[in-house]
């Protein structure tokens, strides 16, 4: 999320993914750098990843993009 907002006040565009279990935490981690729309503007993929095989990551991605897209011309 640091590195985010780094970018963020650089004037590049962000976009965080990372998987559903961490939507509280990303927020309350925007929240206290005083940018809540990182997380707002989060795509959240399923949990698990750590476990997930290489078929399942590549679908976690395809089924994500379209929203990483969106996020980041937003």
């Amino acid at each position: 999320m640091h590195d985010l907002g780094f970018y963020e006040l650089r004037g590049m565009p962000t976009v965080m993914v990372a998987s559903d279990e961490f939507v509280h935490a990303a927020h309350r981690q925007a929240e206290a750098l005083g940018m809540p729309e990182l997380a707002e503007r989060a795509v959240y993929v399923p949990h698990p990843i750590q476990d997930a095989t290489d078929d399942e990551m590549r679908e976690k991605a395809r089924s994500a993009l379209e929203a990483v897209l969106r996020a980041l011309v937003a």
